[in-house]
């Protein structure tokens, strides 16, 4: 729950706005970000239906840390390059962005309980600036990421969520970016690849439980069990999609894109939860 001093902070720091969306995008290949395909088309697409916020807040499956959550409070977040063997014209790729440094800080407060601490250091990793290029491509917007805490059971993404979402009624979108399903063990390339049983299994699986709002069986490790194991030989792909289901309230609509898996492994799904 956010304190009294705390909720005075958010509301001194930004508008009321009207509840906005929450955002998670399967952001598969760095490759997206200077390619034409199904997934940015659907990006730029989406971005031009959202409202515009005041700042966004990005959950990316990039950004681990052990022990601490922390929050980005730079003034102007690096971009990241953090891959290899892609061409140069993906390493130019800049998203020049500012930062929220006071928001950031006022983030810190609100996720006391959960080891939350300051971060000038990083940046946007390109789990965040892939997406946001065809969300709002002037890089005119405030943004900033909160990394994920690797230590914790999959529940603790429902709790950082659930304490994020008070943020949602001060214009601040929270944009979660990873994979439903990220095996890259398993990937086959070249186009059209069968997806593997497994990859269906769990998308379905995890379509199905998030329109029933079942989050609690989509972070109980044990009763996903095997399949989740398949699905995610480590879960950092799947934490950003807790972050931004525990956000969502039974006041919500939820809408579903690119729902394809790629490479028989990675599943491209996204969605959208948005008040009604």
């Amino acid at each position: 729950m956010i304190t009294p001093t705390n909720l005075s902070q958010l509301q001194d720091r930004l508008k009321p706005s009207d509840r906005m969306p929450l955002v998670f995008l399967g952001h598969g290949s760095p490759m997206n970000a200077i390619e034409d395909t199904e997934y940015s088309r659907t990006w730029t697409e989406l971005g031009r239906t959202l409202p515009r916020p005041q700042a966004i807040l990005v959950v990316s499956a990039h950004w681990m840390t052990r022990g601490t959550t922390l929050v980005d409070v730079s003034e102007m977040p690096k971009t990241i390059h953090d891959f290899y063997g892609f061409p140069d014209a993906l390493f130019a790729q800049q998203y020049p962005a500012h930062g929220a440094p006071e928001l950031a800080r006022d983030v810190v407060s609100l996720l006391a309980s959960h080891h939350a601490e300051e971060d000038d250091t990083w940046g946007l990793d390109h789990g965040a600036w892939t997406v946001l290029k065809f969300l709002y491509p002037d890089a005119d917007v405030p943004v900033f990421q909160v990394s994920i805490d690797m230590t914790r059971g999959l529940d603790y993404q429902l709790e950082i969520g659930r304490k994020l979402s008070e943020l949602r009624d001060r214009g601040v979108l929270i944009l979660g970016s990873g994979n439903v399903v990220h095996n890259l063990g398993a990937v086959q390339w070249g186009k059209n690849r069968k997806p593997h049983d497994f990859a269906q299994e769990f998308d379905t699986l995890f379509a199905d439980k998030l329109e029933d709002r079942d989050f609690a069986a989509l972070a109980d490790r044990n009763g996903l069990g095997t399949l989740l194991r398949m699905a995610h030989p480590t879960v950092d792909h799947y934490l950003p999609a807790l972050t931004v289901s525990g956000a969502a309230d039974d006041g919500d609509d939820l809408t579903f894109m690119t729902d394809t898996i790629d490479l028989a492994s990675i599943s491209m799904r996204s969605f959208v939860f948005h008040a009604r």
